[in-house]
């Protein structure tokens, strides 16, 4: 067989593994030719930047999905970060201020929080692990917990007055007078996605986390620690919550304690688009880049076709449901 035939044969087997990536991508095309200005630097800047930090978060979860887990508190945790990250990176000037604290710096601020998310994910892994409480049922109960601790931090209260630098930081791109430009977004992004590549399929952690995924038992007869693994991914996890609650903090240039509501369905579902298995031990960094990047990009054709905002999520719903069923079947047609 030739690099032709291979090429064609993996093509095809990768269009029946994935219909709903190959479906929106028609789709996304169609839209692009029909539509103005779909096809432009502002709509792809736009498309990276919402797809790196919702990337971050994706990565979290997926080690979660991959040793047969979930987290349910991954959207509340974002939010936290970013209403913690607000509060402390207001300026010192600023008559709304909730904090009596001095003006931080925002480097600061982002080791505080990803501090506080560490924490939070391995309140997450040592309850899992130690109290043998199903992740579902330990993600939906912190779930809860981290909301109300926002509500605490915020007294519900919308936060803005952020530093102009940290805006700026956040938002900043690299591009020219021809309208090329590249969001640093994308770059930190792309940063992430190489050291969860290399965590993966380069460290021991990767291979006891497909191992786990795969069979949990057989990995412990092998020798596998899961405790410290299954602890480990979780607090990784809690990190990943907590950068990403920053960049969004101020990608906004705001927060609140309703950011972050349901990202972790939408990081479940790019997850399971992208190939990460819900019944364990399978999944891939670039199948998370192509869920991510397909989930948003769905989001945007819905806005360029003048979908009312609120059948969005009846889509994105039926996406999810339609994904998750498609990973049952491949899975039920192996055994």
């Amino acid at each position: 067989m030739n690099k032709k035939d291979n090429f064609g044969k993996k093509f095809l087997n990768y269009v029946k593994s994935n219909p709903i990536v190959v479906m929106l991508v028609i789709v996304a095309i169609i839209v692009g030719f029909t539509k103005d200005n779909f096809f432009s630097w502002k709509n792809f800047g736009n498309l990276m930047s919402n797809t790196a930090v919702r990337f971050l978060i994706a990565l979290g979860v997926s080690g979660c999905l991959i040793t047969k887990g979930t987290d349910l508190s991954a959207g509340r945790q974002v939010g936290l970060a970013a209403c913690l990250a607000g509060i402390l990176i207001q300026r010192g000037d600023y008559s709304g201020r909730l904090t009596s604290l001095p003006q931080m710096n925002m480097f600061v601020v982002l080791l505080i929080v990803v501090i506080i998310g560490a924490l939070l994910g391995l309140l997450n892994g040592a309850i899992i692990t130690l109290l043998k409480v199903p992740p579902f049922i330990t993600t939906l109960g912190t779930q809860t917990i981290v909301y109300g601790l926002c509500l605490v931090a915020t007294d519900a209260q919308p936060i803005g007055g952020f530093q102009k630098s940290f805006i700026d930081l956040i938002n900043g791109r690299i591009g020219n007078s021809n309208g090329f430009h590249l969001p640093y977004l994308l770059f930190v992004a792309a940063l992430f996605g190489v050291i969860f590549w290399f965590l993966y399929n380069k460290m021991r952690h990767g291979k006891y986390m497909y191992a786990i995924g795969g069979n949990e038992v057989a990995a412990e007869v092998s020798g596998v620690n899961t405790t410290k693994t299954l602890m480990i991914i979780y607090t990784t996890a809690g990190i990943m919550y907590a950068i990403a609650g920053w960049l969004l903090a101020g990608k906004t240039g705001g927060a609140s304690t309703s950011m972050g509501m349901g990202y972790e369905l939408e990081a479940i579902a790019a997850c399971t688009i992208g190939g990460v298995s819900t019944t364990g031990g399978i999944g891939t960094v670039s199948g998370v880049l192509v869920g991510v990047l397909v989930f948003e990009l769905l989001k945007i054709v819905l806005q360029f076709l003048g979908v009312n905002p609120y059948y969005n999520y009846i889509v994105q719903g039926i996406v999810i449901v339609v994904a998750v069923a498609l990973d049952v079947r491949k899975y039920l047609a192996k055994k």
